[in-house]
């Protein structure tokens, strides 16, 4: 009677791995693109900066609210005078003339997202930017806006406050036309 608990353990170990043997892979192979796993449209991947399609420049003013509230001072950033503010082509009175982030430095917390009024930072699908030299992974202004372009095409991202954010210049008002 002793002797049969022991089998009856061993029985059921030796079922859980033929099962486990027979089903299908859960894993996928990392480096064999067409293996990688499909990501969400909610995963968080590094910052990037999103363009206006409509008057053809970023959402991004350099207000520096995203560079003061990172926590780790991975960005820096710098704003210039929109010269399309000048000819009525754009609504923003500023714009972005350099941003750098050091993703080496970045924890990928998404404050930078969450502070952001002008819905000029998203957190892409961008993963895989690891490099050999320490400060081979600072990124900047060109960089970023190409990520935030293929991101924003991969998953159809529209702003979440178009009325507010888009730089399309608006109609002058009734009383400006009277005077």
């Amino acid at each position: 009677m002793k002797i049969q608990a022991p089998m009856i353990g061993f029985i059921n170990g030796l079922l859980v791995t033929i099962k486990t043997t027979l089903r299908r892979p859960v894993t996928a192979e990392y480096p064999s693109v067409e293996k990688r796993l499909a990501l969400s449209d909610r995963y968080m991947g590094f910052p990037a900066l999103t363009w206006d399609y409509d008057v053809k420049e970023p959402y991004c003013t350099g207000c520096m609210v995203c560079v003061r509230e990172c926590p780790t001072q991975c960005m820096s950033a710098q704003m210039k005078d929109n010269p399309k503010h000048e000819e009525n082509l754009s609504r923003r009175r500023k714009i972005i003339d350099s941003f750098e982030i050091n993703l080496g430095r970045c924890i990928l917390c998404g404050i930078c997202v969450d502070v952001c009024n002008f819905d000029a930072i998203e957190m892409s699908h961008e993963y895989e930017l690891s490099k050999y030299q320490r400060n081979a992974n600072r990124v900047n202004l060109n960089q970023l806006l190409d990520m935030g372009s293929s991101f924003q095409n991969k998953i159809g991202w529209k702003p979440k406050q178009p009325q507010k954010n888009s730089g399309v210049p608006q109609p002058p008002k009734a009383s400006e036309e009277s005077s």
